[in-house]
């Protein structure tokens, strides 16, 4: 099993005992192990990786251009962060990252109203916009 070190920085423990990388890629790659999965949720598509990687075309400060395609690319991350080393990353890491560990949450058996302040409490400021919070509850009857 493959998981990450749950001390190090930007790893969430969820309450199933999943843990998720969540990271800034304007900053160079942290030290240590390397994702066996990520989901980069960016404008454009981003550079190869040495790992398997899914892009969801979500632009800066907005929510994603294809919600079906975004919801199954946090569901795989979901399922797979069971036993590997998943990372879900934006440009800045912090609207649409945490958006997206939101609606992990959710996936994770966190209420929706309370997905965001969980984020919060294990990341730091995460969901930047009004519609991103509204995301969550949007779509988390479709993600459980």
């Amino acid at each position: 099993m493959n998981t990450w070190d749950p001390q190090a920085a930007g790893v969430v423990r969820f309450p199933s005992g999943r843990l998720v990388r969540a990271r800034a890629l304007r900053h160079p790659l942290p030290p240590g192990a390397r994702p066996d999965f990520a989901v980069y949720l960016l404008g454009r598509r981003p550079a190869q990786a040495g790992w398997e990687q899914r892009w969801v075309r979500w632009p800066d400060f907005w929510l994603p251009v294809n919600e079906t395609e975004a919801l199954d690319a946090l569901r795989e991350a979901w399922l797979r962060a069971e036993a590997e080393r998943v990372e879900i990353a934006c440009q800045g890491g912090r609207g649409r990252t945490g958006t997206a560990l939101a609606c992990l949450a959710v996936m994770d058996g966190i209420p929706p109203g309370r997905a965001v302040s969980f984020v919060r409490e294990q990341y730091g400021r995460a969901v930047e916009a009004p519609w991103q919070h509204w995301f969550v509850r949007h779509v988390a009857r479709k993600i459980k």
